[in-house]
C-alpha cells in the first residue's frame, strides 16, 4: 500500500478517507509483522484518522 501521506488525507472527501482506512486497516493486517509494509499502512491510518477527526463535529 501506497502512503496516505496528510496532505493527500486533507485533500481527499469524507467517503473517500473512510474507503482508504478500509483499506488500510486490511494491509496493515496482512502485512508480516515489523514489516515496512505494516509500517506504512500505521502511519496512514494514524493520518487518515487524525483527518477525520478534525472533520467531526465537536459537541
Amino acid at each position: 500500500m501506497k502512503l496516505v501521506s496528510r496532505f493527500d488525507a486533507a485533500k481527499r472527501s469524507t467517503i473517500e478517507l473512510h474507503v482508504l482506512l478500509g483499506a488500510a486497516l486490511i494491509a496493515f493486517a496482512n502485512a508480516a509483522r515489523g514489516s515496512q509494509e505494516r509500517r506504512t499502512a500505521q502511519e496512514s491510518i494514524r493520518n487518515i484518522e487524525n483527518e477525520l477527526a478534525k472533520r467531526s463535529p465537536r459537541f
